[in-house]
């Protein structure tokens, strides 16, 4: 939380009345031009619906979470929670620390009400002293209005939840993403265990909108795929020739999208043998294989997952070849297995008998396919 009401610290420097007259005056005017209604509005009115039917006569409450210290007074990049996103449509762009999502009921179901911290606007002290919502710090936000333009939702200042949260009512909320909320509730692991299964559950099947924006997701790792085999070479060059490849998939995920779905696995020669390497700082070898594990994030939050392994040089040597065939048709039985009303094990099991067959094959099992 901010120290002090404008956001200043305890160690920043008084602000002199006339500095504080100064900073509000002679600002050209910041408007954010081109807001128009976002695409997933009814999308996310479907998803409501759901949710209020669900939880009738309940208070929901999903939380977008604040920001997480890195270290000292560094924050990592803010990244709302996934059901918050999920049931209001809010991008990564405009996603503010702090904001919460709530469906207060009524006699018609719910009303979505959507709680947030708006612009600081320069005729105010935290446009420059808060160094985490200050727009001279962090940039320029949304309105009220703007935001309810742009998402469809009844917005409110989230400096008025507590007062809101201030008359009891059966609720159901996400625990520990907001400090307001979860002094105010009571603890209740059981509701809270299974309001997290319903969120997840519910987001089993996509929409139009989520295929396509996977889809988006998935379009651009490939091309973050594209862009590290270029830099296969230079990878050779460098000490830490993983982390070379590593970069470049970065750069893609943040020109195209968010951020990167989770950690990239660069993992050349041996390495590829560790299941989740992240650490990056390996060298590149001429000869060897390299398993990349990638995803772009886009604005939406959505995320693809892609893994390929690679001959460095651009080819496979025969030993490489055989193992990397298996392992293809393997895959290709996989998906085979793949029909409505399959259990992930019939899925594993059709793979499993290619991989063990083709080992026994190769002298590499210790039994026979049938045994192992």
């Amino acid at each position: 939380m901010n120290e002090s009401k404008d956001g200043s610290r305890k160690y920043d420097a008084a602000n002199p009345a006339a500095l504080a007259e100064f900073m509000k005056t002679g600002w050209a005017p910041t408007p954010l031009e081109g807001i128009v209604p976002s695409e997933a509005i009814p999308f996310v009115k479907v998803r409501i619906e759901k949710l209020s039917k669900k939880y009738s006569g309940r208070r929901v409450i999903l939380p977008a979470g604040g920001l997480k210290t890195r270290s000292s007074d560094t924050d990592y990049r803010f990244r709302a929670h996934s059901a918050f996103s999920y049931f209001t449509g809010i991008t990564a762009g405009d996603a503010v620390p702090d904001s919460v999502f709530i469906l207060e009921p009524n006699s018609n179901g719910h009303e979505p009400l959507l709680f947030i911290h708006p612009r600081s606007s320069r005729d105010t002290p935290e446009f420059y002293r808060d160094a985490k919502y200050g727009e001279f710090w962090v940039g320029r936000r949304m309105t009220l209005e703007e935001t309810e333009r742009k998402y469809g939702l009844t917005v409110r200042q989230v400096e008025d939840l507590d007062k809101f949260l201030s008359d009891e009512k059966p609720t159901v909320y996400v625990r520990g993403e907001n400090k307001v909320v979860d002094k105010k509730l009571a603890k209740d692991k059981e509701a809270t265990a299974e309001l997290i299964t319903y969120l997840s559950e519910i987001r089993l099947i996509k929409d139009s909108y989520e295929i396509a924006e996977m889809q988006k997701a998935v379009d651009a790792t490939n091309r973050g795929f594209a862009d590290m085999v270029r830099v296969f070479d230079v990878a050779t060059e460098t000490k830490r020739g993983e982390r070379v490849i590593e970069a470049a998939f970065f750069g893609r995920a943040r020109v195209e999208g968010n951020e990167l779905g989770y950690d990239t696995i660069a993992a050349s020669g041996a390495h590829a043998c560790i299941l989740h390497w992240i650490r990056n700082d390996g060298e590149v070898k001429s000869g060897d294989l390299i398993l990349i594990d990638a995803g772009v994030e886009v604005e939406s939050f959505y995320t693809a997952d892609i893994t390929r392994t690679l001959p460095i040089n651009g080819r496979f040597s025969p030993a490489q070849r055989e193992i990397y065939m298996l392992v293809y048709e393997a895959q290709k039985a996989g998906f085979a297995a793949v029909k409505p009303g399959a259990k992930f094990k019939d899925i594993t099991n059709a793979s499993h008998e290619v991989l063990a067959k083709g080992l026994e094959k190769l002298g590499v099992l210790p039994v026979s396919a049938e045994v192992s």
